[in-house]
């Protein structure tokens, strides 16, 4: 158990039998009334987001998560096979439960968040970054600098990401996992 106050960034705790990370938190003090924290917490199944508020010495239900390195070898089905670092075990992974799946290649390290007290896998996370290379996109003209227009292309995932128009086929680009969005060309 913890009290409200001890909640930071990353914490997770189990309430109304669902686990949610804290992904903000605000400790309030107002002129008139109690000190409380404000809290947006993400759920981790469904990754739904809601703002709660815990009264000062509030306990709450704290669950000890772990993060190991996992590295990705391939997709059987719906799931993905994972590899740990150290122990060259091998498990699958639902491809609904690994944020930035559609930008994941062979052999990815992802970060494998797990709870601690029942060894139940929660979800696996990519880089924020990550270099991909373009299989196929339409020509860039030469000088196609000046506008923000971009372009659909095809990376070597499968996935499709818009690009800026003087971006070629062949070349490797930095995309964000999160939401799919070019960040530039690396070189």
């Amino acid at each position: 158990m913890i009290n409200a106050q001890d909640i930071k960034n990353g914490t997770c705790i189990r309430m109304d039998g669902r686990l949610y990370f804290c992904i903000e938190f605000l400790h309030v003090k107002p002129g008139k009334g109690n000190t409380f924290m404000r809290t947006k917490l993400k759920d981790v199944v469904d990754g739904r987001v809601l703002e709660r508020r815990f009264n000062i010495g509030e306990k709450l239900e704290d669950v000890r998560v772990e993060r190991r390195p996992y590295q990705y070898l391939y997709m059987d089905g719906d799931d993905a096979i994972f590899m740990n670092q150290e122990t060259y075990e091998q498990i699958p992974i639902s491809k609904e439960l690994i944020t930035g799946a559609p930008y994941m290649k062979e052999s990815d390290i992802v970060e494998v968040v797990s709870d601690a007290s029942t060894e139940t896998i929660l979800f696996a996370e990519m880089p924020v970054k990550t270099q991909l290379t373009i299989t196929y996109t339409e020509p860039g003209v030469k000088g196609d600098t000046a506008t923000n227009t971009l372009k659909p292309a095809t990376v070597e995932t499968g996935a499709e990401v818009r690009v800026p128009l003087f971006v070629n086929t062949g070349e490797v680009i930095e995309v964000d996992t999160r939401d799919g969005s070019y960040q530039g060309r690396v070189r």
